[in-house]
């Protein structure tokens, strides 16, 4: 199905931040003229931002999702998809970037040497440059440090 497409990374286009290290180029299941993003594991740099909405194409719950660093919205996070969605023929992505609010990197194989595809890709926990155990500790800690920032200026 995809396992002959580019695994991507993504950066945050308005801020540089790295976003993810398993994207994929994809379009919407709903109307296949739009293309964006998508990932198979939560990514590391960016949070979960506002309510659960409806889609206008489809009854797809989503939230939208904005990076970490400079609180731009890159996307959104399908946290309930449809069963109209779920029987269409889909990669299990359920977290989407935009193309204009992301930039992508065709990602090199352990060697450097080639592209690598998706179906060389390992599995999210196998992946070394994924990383998911670093990523959630850089995560906890900067959301720490706002945190205490927050506090440290409310107390003042």
């Amino acid at each position: 199905m995809h396992h002959h497409r580019t695994v991507c990374k993504l950066k945050c286009a308005h801020c540089d931040n790295n976003v993810c290290v398993r994207g994929m180029k994809a379009m919407l299941l709903a109307d296949t003229r739009i293309e964006l993003y998508s990932t198979d594991v939560p990514p590391f740099s960016v949070q979960l931002v506002g309510e659960d909405y409806m889609t206008q194409n489809c009854q797809c719950k989503i939230r939208d999702v904005a990076c970490l660093t400079c609180g731009n919205v890159l996307g959104y996070h399908i946290t309930q998809p449809c069963q109209q969605c779920m029987e269409a023929c889909n990669n299990g992505h359920l977290w989407m970037f935009h193309t204009e609010a992301v930039t992508s990197e065709e990602r090199l194989d352990p060697e450097g040497k080639k592209i690598l595809l998706w179906a060389h890709l390992p599995r999210a926990e196998k992946d070394t440059e994924n990383d998911l155990k670093k990523s959630v500790e850089r995560r906890w800690k900067r959301q720490s440090m706002l945190l205490e920032d927050a506090v440290s200026v409310y107390f003042r």
